[in-house]
C-alpha cells in the first residue's frame, strides 16, 4: 500500500497533485497527518476533492520551537512502536512517502522503518551544504536521505548531489512537484477581491534563521522599511512570523507604516492570486523560489544560501543579504520578470509510475 505522510499546509501543496493523481486513477493511499502544523488544510483538501487525512497522530497546539519538536518527535514514535500496525493498515510491503525537509518529513520516514516499509523521499537531493542555513532543514534532509529507499530529485543537479549514496535508489522527477499544482491551480476559477488595484510587492518570511535571532529580524525589517519608501508591500504572515513580530516588538511599528498591510496567510489558489499579479516577491522560503520561477516573477531571495537552484540567475536574486545587490534588484526588478515556464511531463505522474508495484 501507499502510504502519506506530511504535518504541515507547505507539504500538502506539494503532494496534493500526487494525491489528486492517485484519486483519478482510483488507486487507494493511506493518508497519515503528523499535525506538526494546526493551520487548517481543510480548505485545500475541499479545493480538489480530496480525502480528510486517515489519522490524525497529533491535535495539539503548532510544534514552533526545537524544544516543543523534541517531545512531540519522542511521542509520535512512541505512538508508532505501540501501533505501527492500525497506522500503517498491517501493511509490511508498502512504501511511505514522505516529503521535503519538515521535521514531519524525518519523523515520517522513522515512523515507516519502524514498520518495515520502504520510504520514498519527494523532492529529495536538494543541498545548501551549509548546515546552518538553511537551519534544522538542511540536517532534516541529510538524515532523511539516509533513512530513504527511493530518492525523487526534481533535477539530475539533484541527483549529483547524493550520488555517493550508490544503494538508494534515485529517480529524476525533472522538476518539483509545485509545478503540477501551480498547473492545475492556474486553471481553476480563483476569488480576486483581495487583490489590491495599486502596483505591490509581496513579502514572506518565514526561516528559523531569519525570524528567531532579533538582531536577524531587526535587519530584515529595517530592509522592508527601506523597501516600503518606494513600494506597496502585503506582508503575509506565518504563525510564527506574527508571534516574533510581536515579541521583539515589531508588529505596531509595520502595522502603523501606511505602505505595509499585514495581512493573514491564504489558501494555496488565493495566494496565487496575489503572486500573480505582484510586482515582485520578497521571501526566504524555498518553495516561494520555486513558484515564482514556475510564474515568471521577479524574486529577492532573503537568504545566504539556498538549497535550491529554480530560477536563480534569471527571475531570482540570491540577495546574500548585501545592501548593494537588493537595491540594485528594487531599482532593475522589471528586467527580472520572465514568461511563465511550461513543460510537457507531469513530475507527479513520474513519481505515480515508479510506485505503482506497491499500490
Amino acid at each position: 500500500m501507499i502510504h502519506i505522510i506530511i504535518g504541515t499546509k507547505a507539504q500538502l501543496i506539494k503532494m496534493a497533485p500526487i494525491m489528486i493523481r492517485l484519486r483519478d486513477r482510483k488507486i487507494p493511499y493511506n493518508f497519515i497527518n503528523t499535525g506538526q502544523h494546526k493551520a487548517t488544510m481543510d480548505d485545500m483538501l475541499d479545493d480538489f476533492g480530496l480525502k480528510k487525512p486517515d489519522l490524525t497522530l497529533y491535535e495539539g497546539p503548532d510544534i514552533t520551537s526545537i524544544t516543543k519538536m523534541f517531545f512531540w518527535s519522542i511521542r509520535l514514535i512512541q505512538k508508532t512502536i505501540i501501533n505501527k500496525k492500525i497506522i500503517f493498515h498491517n501493511d509490511e510491503n508498502g512504501i511511505a512517502l514522505v516529503h521535503g525537509d519538515t521535521f514531519s518529513t524525518l519523523i515520517g520516514a522513522i515512523m515507516g522503518r519502524i514498520a518495515g516499509l520502504k520510504i520514498g523521499h519527494v523532492e529529495s537531493g536538494l543541498r545548501s551544504f551549509n548546515i546552518f542555513h538553511p537551519f534544522p532543514e538542511e540536517i532534516t534532509r541529510i538524515l532523511t536521505f539516509r533513512l530513504s529507499n527511493i530518492l525523487f530529485c526534481p533535477g539530475q543537479w539533484a541527483i549529483n548531489n547524493i550520488s555517493f549514496y550508490n544503494k538508494k535508489d534515485k529517480i529524476n522527477t525533472k522538476a518539483n512537484t509545485m509545478f503540477d499544482i501551480i498547473d492545475i491551480s492556474l486553471k481553476k476559477e480563483r476569488r480576486q477581491d483581495h487583490v489590491p488595484n495599486i502596483p505591490y510587492g509581496i513579502v514572506s518570511l518565514h526561516r528559523y534563521e531569519n525570524i528567531f535571532i532579533k538582531n536577524k529580524f531587526i535587519k530584515i525589517i529595517k530592509i522592508l522599511k527601506m523597501v516600503s519608501r518606494q513600494y506597496h508591500l502585503l506582508f503575509i504572515l506565518h504563525p510564527p512570523t506574527e508571534k516574533k513580530l510581536h515579541q521583539f516588538n515589531f508588529y505596531e511599528e509595520l502595522n502603523s507604516n501606511l505602505n505595509i498591510e499585514l495581512r493573514k496567510r491564504y489558501k494555496h489558489s488565493d495566494f496565487l492570486s496575489l503572486l500573480e499579479k505582484a510586482e515582485f516577491i520578497i521571501t526566504d522560503g524555498g518553495s516561494l523560489q520555486e513558484e515564482s520561477m514556475y510564474i515568471g516573477i521577479p524574486c529577492l531571495l532573503l537568504r545566504k544560501t539556498t538549497e535550491r537552484k529554480e530560477g536563480l540567475g534569471e527571475n531570482v536574486l540570491l540577495s546574500k543579504f548585501d545592501e548593494s545587490l537588493i537595491k540594485n534588484f528594487l531599482h532593475n526588478y522589471i528586467k527580472y520578470r520572465k514568461k511563465p515556464l511550461k513543460m510537457n511531463y507531469s513530475p507527479s505522474n513520474i513519481i505515480i509510475e515508479s510506485i505503482a508495484g506497491y499500490a
